[in-house]
């Protein structure tokens, strides 16, 4: 008997150890891990920087109060704000701590410079995805996650985008007196892998500049190196007021944070923000090592090459089998195939052949493999991939 609550609907499978792209059962089998924790082994299972910086951080420091100056934050904190656009970082423990602190600083900014009334969020009604705290499912909006969590949590406004033509219906007419900021996932993940085009992103921006708003971007799946550049958004050229963050940077270990500019931190005085464990010295050395491994000359380059590698390769299949593959979605590392045929017995296949995959929205199977993937690993999910759709043909 399990005494684990049943808000999961887990798979009849578990693991001992892993190493690199792979896991290892318990019951003796090997399998090519292309979930990594939904997108969080960003360096794969048990990288050996990782586990030299876990030793030797356990020997020295794990936890304190953020009472007290913390070093280490301090340090990575630099790291981060030297290779982005922010100017100031908050650190959390996970994604949808990130988005929450998010909006909390959205709304602090405007209440700070005088016009409190000014807090409302105005998000993506169809696809989007900011976490599962009572907050974040009201900013997502969908039925599926609020039903039962009533009454409605208020402060949020919806917009819907368009996928036939990437855009943003009527969203002048949606931005009111009251709007404090936009919030987007620059890829949509949970919504089905799909990335804003730049052009939206642009126009995002200057909405946001023309209504003096601010633009809040979600990279906590889509950043870190996952869409082939540091942040996904900055293919388009923009950039934000304010970005949450999280799985990624941990590379396994629990870390979440929020990047901001200069002008929404000065909001952010003693007392209106906190997290006992945000920003603990085991969890700031550990983000710093694989921040460190991420910004190496090569790495995004070599993400780049091997995720176009591996699009190329799905979009061979897509036209070998017309009628099982619909769509390959995504950008780098974060990759989307649309099937015409039912998701989660393709999944139940792939993982019966050694492949784990997940899934998402619109009957897209999720493929995250560790950013560091060799090409002979990719090789070998294209051909159980096709060995599943010629049986299912």
């Amino acid at each position: 008997m399990s005494f684990l609550a049943k808000n999961y609907k887990r798979k009849n499978i578990s693991f001992k150890y892993g190493k690199g792209s792979y896991l290892y059962s318990t019951n003796g089998k090997k399998y090519l891990d292309f979930v990594q924790g939904i997108a969080v082994n960003s360096l794969g299972h048990a990288h050996p920087k990782l586990v030299k910086a876990i030793n030797r951080q356990s020997k020295k420091l794990w936890h304190v109060s953020n009472a007290f100056t913390i070093p280490e934050g301090e340090e990575l904190a630099k790291k981060i704000a030297k290779k982005t656009f922010a100017d100031y970082i908050m650190f959390q423990n996970s994604g949808a701590e990130a988005t929450e602190a998010s909006i909390k600083v959205a709304r602090r900014y405007f209440y700070s410079i005088g016009k409190p009334k000014k807090n409302r969020i105005l998000c993506i009604k169809n696809g989007s995805f900011h976490g599962r705290t009572i907050a974040a499912i009201f900013a997502s909006g969908s039925k599926k996650m609020t039903e039962g969590f009533g009454p409605k949590v208020p402060g949020f406004d919806h917009i819907n985008f368009r996928d036939s033509k990437p855009r943003f219906p009527n969203l002048r007419k949606k931005i009111k007196k009251n709007t404090a900021a936009i919030m987007v996932e620059t890829i949509l993940g949970e919504g089905g892998i799909k990335p804003l085009p730049d052009k939206c992103l642009k126009y995002l921006r200057k909405i946001c500049n023309e209504k003096k708003i601010l633009l809040i971007l979600d990279e906590v799946q889509c950043g870190i190196g996952r869409s082939g550049d540091f942040f996904a958004f900055e293919q388009s050229k923009v950039k934000p007021d304010i970005v949450p963050i999280a799985k990624g940077i941990g590379g396994g270990f629990p870390i979440g944070a929020v990047l901001m500019n200069k002008k929404v931190a000065s909001g952010m005085t003693p007392g209106t923000h906190g997290s006992t464990f945000g920003g603990n010295p085991m969890s700031m050395v550990i983000a710093g090592t694989v921040m460190d491994i991420i910004h190496k000359k090569s790495f995004l380059k070599n993400v780049k090459k091997n995720s176009s590698y591996f699009h190329g390769k799905l979009n061979d299949l897509k036209n070998e089998f017309p009628e099982i593959i619909k769509e390959i979605r995504g950008r780098g590392l974060l990759i989307g195939i649309q099937l015409y045929k039912e998701q989660s017995k393709f999944i139940k296949k792939l993982m019966d052949n050694q492949l784990l995959t997940i899934r998402a929205s619109e009957n897209v199977v999720r493929i995250l493999p560790p950013l560091n993937v060799k090409k002979i690993e990719i090789d070998q999910a294209l051909k159980i991939i096709k060995k599943v759709c010629s049986e299912l043909k």
